[in-house]
């Protein structure tokens, strides 16, 4: 499933969508905080200049919004159907949600976005 050269190897581990050996970012952990989007300018194995043009990730801002309305639809269906939780807590719920997954979506929504534009070339990097 998530073999090299499938798109949702490249989505999910956030390698270059081009050759899927090295990661797009310049640290791995999104999860530190202040450097969850800073990413590395080329690839180093297949040359790949990752922002495409200049601006190019603001794109990514549409696909993070629909992300975001997912969780917070699942957010919902989980603790008003499921937990029997009121419409109250269920809005905390939302919002606790995601601000806890703010820094895997940003990470992700950029991962789906250059995807859409570059596919995978096994020939890639190969020197």
């Amino acid at each position: 499933m998530l073999k090299k050269g499938s798109k949702l190897n490249s989505i999910l581990t956030g390698s270059c969508p081009k050759c899927q050996n090295e990661s797009m970012y310049s640290d791995k952990n999104p999860l530190h905080l202040t450097k969850v989007l800073k990413m590395n300018e080329n690839c180093s194995h297949c040359g790949l200049k990752y922002q495409i043009e200049p601006s190019f990730f603001y794109g990514a801002m549409y696909v993070s919004y629909g992300l975001n309305v997912a969780v917070g639809i699942a957010a919902f269906i989980v603790s008003f159907v499921f937990l029997k939780a009121t419409i109250g807590e269920s809005f905390i719920a939302i919002v606790i949600t995601l601000i806890l997954l703010f820094p895997f979506v940003l990470r992700l929504s950029r991962n789906l976005y250059i995807n859409m534009f570059v596919s995978y070339d096994p020939k890639a990097g190969l020197k």
